[in-house]
C-alpha cells in the first residue's frame, strides 16, 4: 500500500503541494487528477524522490517503507516503476535495448516476471520496431515503450504521469487496455492524467488537486456524477 501523509514538496521557495494525503491500496488503480499546474508531476516526482522538488513536511511510505530520504534508484527497486511524463528515452537506443538495461528485481510472490517478449505481446508495434532507434519512433510506440521500460523493473506500484498525452485515440485505447491487464494481474497503479474520460474508464478511486492540495476524493462513478466538483475543478 502506498500512504502519502501531510506531504508538502517545494521547488526553492515556491511551495507547490500543500499537506497532501493520499492511499492507494494493494491492487487497486488510483487517478490523479487535476488542471495544468496543479502539483500532480511534482507529487510522482516527491514519491519517486526525484530532486527537485524537495519534500519539506510529511511521510510517503511504500508497504511500510519510508521513501523520504532514499535515492531514486533505491525507491524503483523497492518495487516502484515509473513512467515519465514526456516519456524520457534515450534517442539513440533501439527498442530492445532500451527494455535490456533496466535492472531487474525479484518478482513479488504469484507474479510473472516481465520479459522483453512478454512485453512484446502487450504492445505488439513494438516488436515490430525492436531494431528502431528512440528517435525513430512515433508519439505513440515512445508511449508503450516507456510504460514496457517501467514494466521490466518487475514492479509491484507503476506510477503513470499522463501516459495519453498527445495520443491518437486508438492509441490510446491501447494504453487503456495496458493498465487493465495490468489491474487484471494485480498491479498496484497511480495514475496521473488529463484525459477525463481515459482515467474514469480504468481507475477505481480518484483524487482531484487543486493548487498542490487535495479538493476532492471518491470512486470513479461518484466523481462522473458530480457535475460541480467536474465543473469547478476539472473545466467540464
Amino acid at each position: 500500500m502506498l500512504e502519502i501523509k501531510s506531504v508538502s514538496s517545494s521547488y526553492g521557495e515556491a511551495q507547490i503541494l500543500h499537506e497532501v494525503n493520499l492511499t492507494v491500496e494493494d491492487g487497486q488503480v488510483v487517478g490523479l487528477l487535476g488542471r495544468n499546474g496543479t502539483g500532480k508531476t511534482t507529487l510522482i516526482r516527491s514519491i519517486m524522490q526525484v530532486k527537485p522538488p524537495q519534500v519539506t513536511t510529511g511521510s510517503i511510505r511504500w508497504n511500510g517503507q519510508e521513501l523520504c530520504g532514499l535515492l531514486p534508484n533505491e525507491v524503483a527497486m523497492l518495487g516502484i516503476g515509473l513512467v515519465p511524463q514526456g516519456r524520457r528515452l534515450f534517442p539513440s537506443l533501439t527498442v530492445q535495448e532500451h527494455l535490456e538495461i533496466i535492472p531487474r528485481r525479484p518478482v513479488s510472490s504469484g507474479r510473472q516476471a516481465w520479459t522483453v517478449e512478454r512485453a512484446y505481446e502487450l504492445f505488439p508495434r513494438l516488436g515490430e520496431r525492436r531494431g528502431h532507434r528512440g528517435n525513430q519512433l512515433s508519439g505513440g510506440e515512445r508511449q508503450m515503450l516507456a510504460i514496457t521500460r517501467a514494466l521490466m523493473l518487475n514492479p509491484d506500484l507503476m506510477l503513470m504521469d499522463e501516459p495519453t498525452e498527445g495520443l491518437a485515440p486508438l492509441i490510446v485505447q491501447h494504453v487503456e487496455q495496458a493498465v487493465r491487464t495490468l489491474k487484471a494481474e494485480g498491479m498496484t497503479v497511480l495514475l496521473v492524467e488529463q484525459n477525463l474520460r481515459s482515467a474514469l474508464s480504468v481507475v477505481d478511486s480518484v483524487y482531484v488537486l487543486e493548487t498542490g492540495a487535495v479538493v476532492y476524493n471518491g470512486t470513479a462513478s461518484e466523481l462522473s456524477n458530480d457535475t460541480a466538483t467536474l465543473h469547478r475543478y476539472l473545466g467540464v
